[in-house]
């Protein structure tokens, strides 16, 4: 066991408040720090009325939801004036080369809030791994357990996460979309040169991949309609090897096993 005082010094830690920061009904906070530092800024500053970053810094930690009872390291802010509507914050330099790589064991507060003492929990937090490079996104989880919304989809598109791109570029096949808002579904495949890597980044840059159904939708009513309701996953892959005609096959047998056609967005 590594303690996080051993290898992280923080003189006068009754000045620090600690931020978990957790899922807020609406998003994880570590997906908004993989998307955008000036939205994770945002967030730190976010303030409800109370004041509860009511010392000079916060040590930010993000629950890191992949595992249990781990933290990432989100920073240390000095509080430099507070608001009505939010706080006003400056990253501080010290400790800035873990943020994003140092990850913390340690149960969490307890309690009901996202400000508590820092001297309640520092002294228990425990080292559980250090990365060689910032986190950027989950790891490919593997052909059958892809059940990603559109957001997370769009992250690891965007970030270009090697794994998974080297995978997905590399297999044809037939994929499942679904509106988790009214449970409706499309039934889409990818063959030809074009893999299931590129099929899924023609929908994070145009929101529908110029499918006429799902098109009618996003036109209607933006991309972040997608963002907040839209589920990938994989029915079947194959090897670009696969003779195309297979592929189309098997994308009209899910079609009419999930009557995609009559009550989903397929259109053909």
């Amino acid at each position: 066991m590594i303690t996080l005082d051993s290898i992280l010094k923080i003189q006068n830690d009754y000045e620090y408040k600690v931020h978990f920061a957790v899922y807020n009904g609406d998003e994880q906070p570590l997906d908004v720090f993989v998307r955008d530092k000036e939205e994770w800024q945002n967030w730190n500053e976010y303030r409800d009325g109370k004041n509860v970053f009511n010392r000079k810094f916060i040590f930010s930690l993000i629950r890191f939801y992949p595992q249990q009872n781990r933290w990432l390291f989100g920073g240390i802010y000095e509080v430099i004036n507070t608001h009505v509507d939010g706080y006003e914050l400056k990253l501080q330099v010290l400790h800035s080369d873990l943020i994003g790589r140092l990850l913390i064991k340690h149960a969490g507060p307890g309690a009901r809030g996202r400000s508590f003492f820092f001297e309640k929990h520092y002294t228990n937090m425990e080292v559980a791994e250090i990365f060689e490079y910032e986190y950027s996104g989950e790891t490919f989880c593997g052909f059958d357990k892809i059940e990603h919304s559109f957001d997370k989809i769009e992250h690891i598109i965007r970030n270009q996460r090697l794994d998974w791109k080297t995978t997905l570029l590399n297999v044809k096949g037939v994929y499942l979309i679904v509106d988790k808002s009214n449970g409706r579904k499309y039934v889409g495949s990818a063959y030809g040169d074009s893999g299931i890597w590129s099929r899924w980044e023609c929908y994070v840059y145009t929101g529908h991949g110029w499918n006429e159904g799902i098109k009618q939708v996003i036109e209607d009513a933006g991309i972040e309609y997608a963002r907040q309701n839209f589920q990938f996953s994989l029915l079947e892959f194959y090897s670009m090897r696969t003779d195309d005609q297979l592929i189309i096959d098997r994308e009209q047998y899910w079609k009419r096993v999930l009557c995609s056609n009559t009550f989903g967005y397929n259109r053909n």
